[in-house]
C-alpha cells in the first residue's frame, strides 16, 4: 500500500478474509479474496459481495437542490420521484466527463454516488453550482457501501433481512431495477438500491458508519452460505462490468468520450430549454454524430488485446482498445475499443496490434454476457 492510498472502513475485515490488497483510485481495496474466476463465476450464477466503500457518497439537500443538479447533470433529476435512481453524467463545457455518477432522490436529499478518483473533481463543481442555487452539499466520509450482486442477490438479502421485514421494515428485494428504499438490513438504517456494475440483478447498500457497515457484511456472507455466496475483489467486478460492456471512467469515459461516444445517448434530456454543464458542446454532437464511437471487440486466439494497444483497419489505425481481459464466461478475448465511426458497424472485421502481431477482432453487439435472467429466456427459447 503506499503512503497515500487510504483504507476503507471494513480494510480490517477484508485482510482477515485473506484478501490480496491493490491501490485503486487512491484507496486501498481488495481485488481477491482466492481465484478471480471463482468470484466472477459466482456473481453470474449465484451472488457475490463486494465492498465499494471507495466509491464518493455525497447528498443535496436544500430547497434549491432540484435546480442546482439540473444546471450542472446531463439528465433532468426535476422529474425524477422519491425511491428513483438514474444513471447520469457530470460533464465540463466541452461535454467530457468529470464523472458518471447515479444519483437517487430520497424523501429529503438526493444521494449521489461518484467514482473514487473522481470525487474530489466532481465535489469542487457540485459544491460551485450548489451555492449558485442555495443548495447544501454533505461529503459522507467514512460510509460502508456494498454491493450484492447475482442471480441469488434477492434471495440473500432477504434471508439477511427476515427480522426486520418481520419489525415492519420496507422490503428492498421487491424494488425494481433503478429503485431505492429507506429501509433496515440486519437491524442496521441502510439506503438500498436495486442497481449494479455487474450487469446481473444485485443491489447496493449503503451504511452511513463502520459498525453497522461491519452488521450488514456479516450478516450477508452468513446468509449467502446455502446460495454459494463469494466476497469479491475488484478484479472480479473489472471482467463482470467488461462482460456486460459497462464503462469505466479513465477507459471508456473521459474529457474526449462522452455520452454519445459510449452509447448512451439516452441519458442526455436536450429536449426542454434547460441549461446545464456542456449542453452546447453536446448537442452539437448529437446533430452532426460522434467521430469515434465505443464498439464490442471479440479477438481471435488466446491473446487478450489490453488497454492501449492499436485497432487497425487494413493498415490504417482507427482506434485504440480502452479495456481487455479474457472472459471467463465466454472463454475468449473480449475487448472494448474507441474507434473511428465510420468502422463500428456490428460484425466488421478489423485487426489489433498485440505486441507486433496482428490479431482478427470482429465487432459486436454489446452487452457480450446478457444477465443471468436473460440468458435463461435465450436457452428456454431455443
Amino acid at each position: 500500500m503506499s503512503d497515500a492510498a487510504r483504507t476503507v472502513p471494513l480494510d480490517a475485515v477484508h485482510r482477515a478474509l485473506g484478501a490480496t490488497m491493490t491501490a485503486f483510485g487512491g484507496w486501498d481495496m481488495p481485488v481477491r479474496y482466492g481465484s478471480d474466476l471463482a468470484e466472477h463465476h459466482a456473481v453470474r450464477e449465484r451472488a457475490g459481495l463486494f465492498d465499494v466503500s471507495h466509491m464518493g457518497r455525497v447528498e443535496i439537500a436544500g430547497s434549491g437542490a432540484p435546480d442546482a443538479l439540473d444546471a450542472m447533470l446531463v439528465s433532468r433529476v426535476r422529474d425524477l420521484e422519491v425511491g428513483r435512481s438514474r444513471y447520469t453524467m457530470l460533464c465540463d463545457e466541452a461535454g467530457g466527463v468529470i464523472d458518471d455518477l447515479i444519483v437517487t432522490r430520497l424523501e429529503d436529499r438526493f444521494l449521489l454516488i461518484v467514482n473514487a478518483a473522481n470525487t474530489d473533481a466532481a465535489l469542487a463543481v457540485l459544491r460551485e453550482g450548489c451555492a449558485t442555487h442555495g443548495a447544501d452539499v454533505v461529503h459522507r466520509a467514512g460510509h460502508v457501501l456494498l454491493a450484492l450482486q447475482g442471480p441469488a442477490a434477492a434471495h440473500v438479502l432477504a434471508a439477511a433481512s427476515a427480522a426486520d421485514l418481520d419489525d415492519g421494515a420496507a422490503d428492498a428485494t421487491k424494488l425494481r431495477p433503478f429503485r431505492a428504499v429507506a429501509t433496515r438490513v440486519a437491524g442496521v438504517a441502510t439506503v438500498v438500491a436495486r442497481t449494479g456494475y455487474t450487469g446481473e440483478d444485485g443491489f447496493e447498500i449503503a451504511c452511513d458508519d463502520a459498525a453497522g457497515g461491519r452488521r450488514v457484511w456479516d450478516a450477508l456472507l452468513a446468509a449467502g452460505t446455502a446460495s454459494g455466496l463469494l466476497p469479491c475483489g475488484l478484479a472480479a467486478r473489472d471482467t463482470l462490468r467488461l462482460e456486460a460492456g459497462l464503462p469505466l471512467h479513465g477507459h471508456e469515459l473521459g474529457p474526449e468520450l462522452g455520452p454519445f461516444e459510449t452509447g448512451f445517448a439516452r441519458i442526455v434530456h436536450l429536449d426542454d430549454a434547460r441549461e446545464f454543464h456542456g449542453r452546447a458542446a453536446l448537442e452539437r454532437v448529437a446533430t452532426d454524430g460522434p467521430v469515434r464511437r465505443i464498439v464490442g471487440l471479440i479477438a481471435e486466439g488466446r491473446r487478450a488485446p489490453r488497454a492501449g494497444y492499436t485497432v487497425l483497419d487494413g493498415e490504417r489505425a482507427v482506434g485504440t482498445i480502452t479495456s481487455g481481459a479474457p472472459s471467463p464466461t465466454l472463454g475468449v478475448p473480449i475487448a472494448l475499443a474507441a474507434v473511428d465511426a465510420s468502422v463500428a458497424a456490428a460484425g466488421t472485421v478489423l485487426h489489433v496490434d498485440v505486441r507486433g502481431t496482428r490479431v482478427p477482432a470482429r465487432v459486436v453487439a454489446l452487452p457480450f454476457v446478457l444477465p443471468a435472467a436473460r440468458r435463461a429466456a435465450a436457452r428456454s427459447a431455443d
